[in-house]
């Protein structure tokens, strides 16, 4: 018998169907052994060795390993192909007595019968530098996490934590948020002219050029001075551009890309998109195959796919869509400067298997994940798409109008992969009808279309977008994008308005602490190094204790500092609901089980009340839609809001409380946020930035 040792168990079956007789399957379930739950764990003045303890809830399954390792000819480790997994060959080596250097260590990017295989011909030693490079990003995180989350409990409130990556993510967010704040609107007039030639159908043409240059009107009386000036003046077509636009193939996916599209195609947020991955990894119940896993390794910041793979590709594509669809030689696509490499992109296993015929053996979330990371990389491998481009220059006078218009030449890869357009504009570009303009045409005027405007601020980031800046900014690595981004969640440093990242109050007084005294951990090129020279340790070019070392001597500093320094009290939310007892307005306090609300003379008033008993009791207003009272609410995730009493029939809804005052400004309602210092109050347009704050409100 030969015993193969896994990490997660949802792939036992899929293995053992492809391993056959003379074989046994044990998962991990991950970790084994780690540094201990309660205590450092690590002795800083013996190189920063790493005390590492076997796991409570793995004594059961170590137990089982002895038995089956005493047993067996042969002993095969096949955790996952990355640090993490072999760390974990090197934990069950260690406790099993395999010796690092035997060969007994075997990896798959997938989970088929050639490449399961192929991994049993050629099994190979431990690779201690991928081993050193996890034990250094561990060590580095205990120091963190050990140092200076008692820090925050003892400067700020019970229950926090700081983490090297964790942390300077939850800056990104806060920083963000920052900017939003700090937003000064401008404005600005979009001007149209509505033409047409002959009896051709109407278009429009925007305004981009004054005396031939760039032109953008930025008040209404400017505007109405264009507006008077043009509609006297003949247009003119002056310029014609015709081309060819062509787009290449996009790349298959890496990790984080796929966490992307996952969220903007498909809505889906990081948890789910991160299981359902999983699942498909693992292998699925497929009728008439048994468990089968359709996709490659999830983890992967590699766009290389293996010339196998794109031969069968080639040879799908031109059966199923004609020599047309492919390239004349396999596309190659960049892998970003600090990749791994380790792996290839994500692809599916069996494009035999297409998502029509596995659709009824798979959950909704796992059928929309595998055709979403099917048809990308069938994409991946087909020809460009190519268009008719056309960009028209119509003068009127010292003014320039333009349109541009694009056009399906030969569909290319796009004939199963659309693209993800954040920008709406450009796709309506490429709807718009143009008659035949030729230069010196004489157009019709039928109107000139002016439209008021504002600069945005930058939008608040989504989990698919703080993954995109991570990867960009070099934090983390896809292993850790997805955790990182949940912790926050779940440590309430972060929660969501619809798909986007708002930092709570927490959150934001927590990054105002480690920026005021931990500056390494909060600064995002240090950071984004740390993770380069774990890299390095990797490649066997720096020891891991090295690294720490230089890491610990700047900290050891900032803990000190910090120690030593003033606290922060998180801001108080005051609800609009008042302490039967006492007459005080009541508090949101967050406890283990989530918010409630609380007596703010605690302890002399211990009186406290559940978010399930805030009912229509007392108005805070009156609705600016229906004229109904306005009561607080408690919505399906236990978080307090202010809703009209004539639900359903009227959908007013505000997070903030409502007051009846209006906007001077837009002459939209105004909301209020008490805080223990102030009021805050602002408006509910977003489009207005009117804000200010009044004095706290009397308890």
């Amino acid at each position: 018998m030969n015993l193969v040792v896994i990490e997660g168990p949802g792939k036992r079956d899929t293995l053992k169907k492809y391993l056959g007789e003379g074989f046994e399957v044990v998962a991990t379930k991950g970790h084994i052994r780690d540094l201990p739950e309660k205590g450092f764990g690590i002795d800083i003045n013996n190189n920063f060795e790493p005390k590492y303890t076997l796991m409570p809830d793995k004594t059961d399954i170590v137990e089982q390993l002895k038995a089956k390792k005493d047993r067996a000819s042969k002993v095969y480790i096949a955790t996952d192909p990355d640090r993490e997994g072999e760390a974990i060959a090197w934990h069950v080596g260690h406790i099993l007595g395999i010796n690092e250097s035997e060969p007994c260590r075997i990896e798959f990017n997938e989970i088929s019968k050639n490449a399961v295989n192929k991994a049993l011909l050629s099994p190979r030693a431990i690779n201690m530098d991928l081993v050193h490079a996890q034990q250094g990003r561990r060590v580095l995180d205990r120091i963190v996490g050990y140092k200076a989350s008692p820090v925050l409990n003892k400067k700020i409130q019970k229950n926090l934590s700081a983490g090297r990556v964790q942390s300077v993510a939850l800056k990104i967010v806060v920083d963000r948020e920052r900017e939003i704040k700090n937003f000064k609107p401008e404005e600005y007039w979009n001007i149209n002219a509505l033409l047409s030639k002959l009896s051709s159908p109407q278009f429009k043409a925007a305004l981009a050029l004054k005396e031939s240059k760039k032109y953008q009107s930025h008040s209404e009386k400017e505007t109405l001075e264009v507006v008077d000036y043009a509609k006297k003046q003949d247009f003119i077509v002056a310029e014609v551009k015709k081309s060819i636009a062509r787009s290449n193939a996009p790349a298959p996916f890496v990790t984080s890309t796929l966490q992307q599209d996952a969220l903007n195609k498909l809505g889906m947020p990081l948890r789910r998109t991160t299981m359902a991955a999983q699942q498909l990894y693992e292998g699925v119940e497929i009728k008439g195959e048994g468990k089968t896993a359709l996709i490659t390794y999830i983890r992967t910041d590699s766009t290389r796919v293996s010339p196998e793979a794109q031969a069968i590709a080639k040879e799908f594509i031109i059966n199923k869509f004609g020599k047309d669809y492919v390239p004349a030689s396999f596309n190659v696509f960049k892998t970003k400067k600090n990749a791994q490499d380790a792996h290839e992109a994500i692809r599916p296993i069996n494009l035999f298997i297409t998502p029509e015929i596995a659709k009824n053996s798979l959950s909704p979330d796992n059928f929309k994940l595998y055709k979403l990371i099917y048809d990308r990389f069938l994409a991946s491998q087909m020809s460009e798409a190519t268009f008719d481009a056309l960009s028209v220059l119509i003068n009127a006078g010292i003014y320039g109008f333009k349109v541009t218009g694009k056009t399906p030449l030969f569909l290319g890869y796009t004939a199963v992969y659309k693209v993800y357009e954040d920008n709406k504009d450009d796709q309506d570009s490429e709807q718009i009808q143009l008659p035949n303009l030729v230069v010196g045409d004489k157009l019709t005027l039928h109107d000139i279309l002016k439209e008021q405007k504002f600069t945005k601020p930058p939008p608040r980031y989504t989990e698919a977008s703080l993954v995109k800046t991570m990867e960009e900014k070099g934090i983390g690595r896809p292993a850790t994008y997805a955790p990182t981004i949940l912790v926050l969640s779940k440590r309430r440093y972060t929660e969501k308005d619809g798909k986007y990242l708002l930092p709570t109050e927490l959150g934001t007084t927590v990054v105002e602490f480690l920026e005021k005294y931990f500056d390494d951990i909060m600064d995002v090129t240090f950071t984004a190094q740390m993770e380069t020279q774990l890299d390095e340790v990797e490649e066997g070019a720096i020891r891991w204790q090295d690294l720490v070392a230089s890491f610990y001597e700047g900290f050891e500093k900032e803990v000190a500092k910090a120690l030593g320094g003033d606290g922060i009290k998180v801001p108080v939310e005051v609800s609009s609901i008042p302490c039967e007892k006492c007459g005080a307005m009541l508090v949101v306090r967050m406890g283990k089980y989530g918010k409630f609300l609380a007596c703010p003379n605690f302890p002399n008033c211990k009186n406290v009340k559940s978010l399930t008993d805030v009912g229509p009791k007392i108005p805070v207003a009156k609705c600016p839609d229906c004229g109904k009272n306005i009561y607080a609410r408690k919505s399906k995730r236990g978080t307090l809001f202010y809703g009209c009493e004539g639900y359903p029939d009227c959908k007013f809804a505000s997070w903030d409380i409502p007051i009846e005052e209006k906007c001077p400004e837009c002459k939209s309602f105004l909301t209020k946020k008490p805080m223990k210092e102030e009021t805050k109050i602002k408006c509910s347009n977003k489009d207005c930035k009117y804000t200010r704050s009044d004095p706290p409100e009397q308890k």
